[in-house]
């Protein structure tokens, strides 16, 4: 099989990160979840000390954390200076402030040097899920899809992922997340021209699998 790289974008909530995994699984491909490089950034500057609301401050040492990602997608990994921050970065402390830390201009482009380094490297090919892959960090990906799906849905989705949660709390987090996401001046979430736009908002997760598999094997036997 070639090579093929594979760029998944969309906000919170769409499945891309069940239907990154799956997809690389099921066609041999490595797996490289962007955001929990942003999280894990994040999770390093208020570990340290860092106020994340100063950008200046963030700038100054984007440079210091040493992330590293396992692209196997049965078993993705992330360790920040040599920890295993998995857990970590999932925490609602970093959740609220990734958002203004991935804003900062010197950490975009930390992290996306990052990003294109391990999506070089992977011999058979990669998907590579995110925000900004198919515009900014991978543009000459060889299949971009951009998934979406209703406010409703996401937070849904999002709400089943964690117990407890408020459903209409979750939902205007998410639209707060996607203002900031979608309206930051660096690298901002959008929908790459030539990405194949999928509403998720009404498919199962198996669906949305299958879709996207077709889609790459269709970009294989057209080359």
């Amino acid at each position: 099989m070639e090579s093929v790289i594979v760029a998944i974008d969309g906000p919170s909530g769409t499945g891309k990160s069940s239907t990154s995994k799956a997809v690389a699984s099921t066609l041999g491909l490595s797996y490289l979840d962007t955001g929990a490089q942003y999280r894990a950034i994040t999770w390093w500057m208020i570990s340290n000390g860092i106020d994340v609301a100063d950008p200046a401050a963030v700038a100054a040492v984007a440079d210091k954390p040493v992330i590293e990602s396992g692209t196997d997608p049965a078993a993705p990994t992330i360790t920040v200076d040599g920890f295993d921050a998995a857990g970590p970065i999932r925490t609602q402390d970093v959740t609220s402030k990734v958002s203004a830390v991935s804003a900062v201009p010197e950490v975009r482009t930390r992290i996306t040097e990052l990003q294109r380094s391990i999506a070089a490297a992977a011999e058979k090919g990669i998907v590579v899920e995110g925000r900004d892959i198919g515009t900014t960090v991978l543009p000459d990906a060889d299949l971009k899809i951009f998934l979406t799906a209703s406010p409703e849905a996401r937070a849904a989705r999002r709400s089943g992922e964690i117990k407890g949660s408020d459903v209409a709390a979750t939902r205007e987090a998410l639209i707060k997340r996607d203002t900031a996401d979608s309206s930051r001046k660096t690298s901002p979430l959008a929908k790459a021209d030539d990405a194949v736009e999928v509403d998720t908002t009404d498919l199962t997760l198996q669906q949305v699998i299958e879709c996207v598999v077709t889609l790459v094997e269709e970009k294989r036997a057209a080359r």
